[in-house]
């Protein structure tokens, strides 16, 4: 059976027996998608996922954090184990990285997105437990092996310096977070709502990491994006600016090892961290 063929039956499976295929996309980082339309439900998505972990933690997160989100995120409709697979409720609208949006527009949708998240990171109690902090610096020795020469020795003794400094701020509470923050996560109407979306990363973790890649990848060359996100989420105390600070360094070091050995025309350009927060002072 072809992957289209597979979601529609299960699909059909679990939700609607006359459902119809409307179409189907390779989805991101393994994942595979198919939109399909019910008569119950109206247009759903069924999503099969690259693992049991990301599927369990994705099952999770609609569970219990993602129904606080309310009418701003995808509803859990049906799940299996067996592939690892969920029908959500299908999204209105693009990507907000593919809408070309004058800046109040874009300013806007930012605001929405602080609230959002902010939003997700309330819908648990903190956490003190386990130490994330400690897991982080473990997670980067693996991922300075991972990387190999491409990182030279003097960046590599950066980088432990900023994870030694990260362990040092412990103990810190964790909180539900998406961990994949993106434009390409966040879905933009025509009537200009922001919606949430893919949970698959989502777990209990430091709430400022969530921030890395728009502070390192946005907001270094859009400050007004920036004010208007923080105009909803909330300034950020100094603590999390140096966590903040800390795991730019590391979501550099985790990005470069994703593609140290994937063929070079497929390898993204590489980019610098943000200097007004991966300041060289350590």
């Amino acid at each position: 059976m072809t992957d289209v063929n597979v979601h529609l039956a299960l699909c059909q499976r679990l939700l609607d027996a006359d459902a119809k295929s409307v179409t189907s996309h390779p989805g991101h980082a393994g994942t595979r998608v198919l939109r399909a339309s019910t008569a119950a439900h109206g247009d759903i998505v069924v999503k099969i996922q690259r693992s049991l972990e990301r599927h369990h933690q994705e099952v999770h997160a609609y569970r219990t954090w993602v129904p606080a989100l309310g009418d701003r995120a995808p509803r859990l409709l049906a799940t299996t184990d067996d592939p690892p697979a969920i029908v959500i409720t299908a999204v209105a609208g693009v990507p907000l990285n593919e809408r070309q949006l004058d800046p109040e527009a874009e300013q806007s949708a930012y605001r929405q997105a602080g609230q959002l998240l902010k939003t997700l990171h309330a819908a648990g109690p903190p956490r003190l437990e386990p130490d994330w902090t400690a897991w982080l610096a473990e997670r980067a020795e693996y991922w300075i092996h991972q990387a190999g020469d491409r990182v030279t020795v003097a960046r590599r003794a950066e980088l432990r310096a900023h994870m030694r400094a990260l362990r040092d701020l412990a103990p810190l509470p964790a909180l539900p977070c998406h961990l994949d923050f993106m434009p390409r996560n966040m879905i933009y109407s025509d009537d200009g709502a922001v919606r949430m979306i893919d949970f698959e990363h989502s777990r209990y973790d430091l709430p400022a990491r969530d921030l890395v890649r728009l502070a390192s990848r946005i907001w270094h060359h859009r400050p007004d994006l920036r004010a208007s996100f923080f105009d909803e989420y909330d300034q950020l105390s100094a603590v999390d600016n140096a966590v903040l600070e800390h795991c730019i360094h590391l979501d550099f070091l985790t990005s470069l090892a994703q593609h140290a050995h994937r063929p070079r025309a497929e390898r993204p350009r590489d980019w610098q961290p943000d200097p007004s927060y991966a300041r060289p002072s350590m």
